[in-house]
């Protein structure tokens, strides 16, 4: 059989790339380097002129392509500098945006973020190592203390650690998820203001979408630990440090959980309102992979 007759053959689909793991993305740029080793310099609080544009650059993607609606709430609850902002709910790549966009430009925030996310090719990497804003960390990594060292270094320029202490953005809609012990332990040790920030609907993206964010009223370590202030803090790495940040985590939970639920109804948009670009922006900044969504 020939010519217009002949069946033609199915088109072959070429398969995904396979995952690479974050160990295996670490042993090949020679081993995990976090934080300000990473880094190589003082994390600034001052907004660079290339900081300064390429702010300018998101915002006419994400407001003006993009068509994205952020609502922002009490703004009125920031400290000047030098606090560890606490956000949740982590869903997407959406939620630093969100977390700029709800903060001054100056004094900057710097996050503790995934490396193997974010680095996804190396100009990105090298334009993230230029700009700053992040310090990078790798499962299998060296260690909390680089994180800790991270953290005081951001707090004592004046700058904002942000961490997402639920460290994945898996997790139902319009919850929160299990925080880790990390964030806690980092805030014992810094002694720093904590400001949490609650995040909705950013889980699933398109063109017009809405989002939404409310900072809280500052907190203190002891507050969240329930200890009187001044009272002294656990010795480093000691068993009662440990549980103390788990005190912390379910006190800050109790905290950003009924908020990000209040928050997350306004992001809810009817069935049959188009989702155009749903998974192209759902995944843009992401790294390809599953996400549990049922919590």
């Amino acid at each position: 059989m020939s010519g217009p007759d002949r069946p033609r053959a199915a088109k072959r689909r070429r398969p995904p790339p396979g995952r690479i793991s974050p160990e295996a993305l670490a042993a090949r740029k020679g081993g995990a380097v976090e934080g300000l080793a990473w880094l190589g310099r003082p994390p600034e609080a001052t907004a660079s002129l290339t900081y300064r544009f390429l702010r300018l650059i998101g915002r006419l993607v994400i407001f003006g392509l993009f068509r994205f609606k952020i609502r922002t709430s009490g703004r009125e609850n920031l400290p000047r500098g030098g606090y560890f902002l606490v956000a949740a709910a982590h869903r997407g790549w959406m939620d630093p945006f969100v977390v700029i966009h709800a903060i001054p430009t100056e004094p900057r925030a710097w996050f503790l973020g995934s490396g193997p996310s974010t680095f996804t090719s190396r100009w990105r990497e090298r334009l993230i190592h230029r700009v700053g804003g992040l310090l990078p960390v790798w499962r299998g990594g060296v260690g909390i203390e680089q994180h800790v060292a991270s953290a005081r270094a951001v707090i004592a320029n004046g700058a904002v650690f942000a961490q997402m202490p639920e460290g994945t953005v898996s997790g139902p809609p319009g919850r929160i998820g299990p925080f880790r012990a990390g964030w806690a332990v980092i805030a014992l040790r810094t002694d720093a203001p904590i400001v949490p920030l609650a995040i909705a609907g950013t889980e699933e993206l398109y063109l017009g979408r809405r989002l939404a964010s409310q900072i809280l009223p500052a907190t203190t370590v002891r507050a969240l630990a329930g200890l009187p202030d001044g009272a002294a803090l656990p010795a480093e790495g000691s068993r009662e440090e440990l549980d103390l940040a788990g005190r912390m985590g379910d006190a800050l939970a109790a905290i950003l959980g009924p908020a990000v639920e209040a928050l997350h109804p306004w992001t809810v948009d009817p069935p049959e309102r188009p989702r155009r670009l749903r998974r192209r922006l759902t995944w843009l900044l992401l790294r390809p992979g599953r996400l549990d969504r049922d919590g």
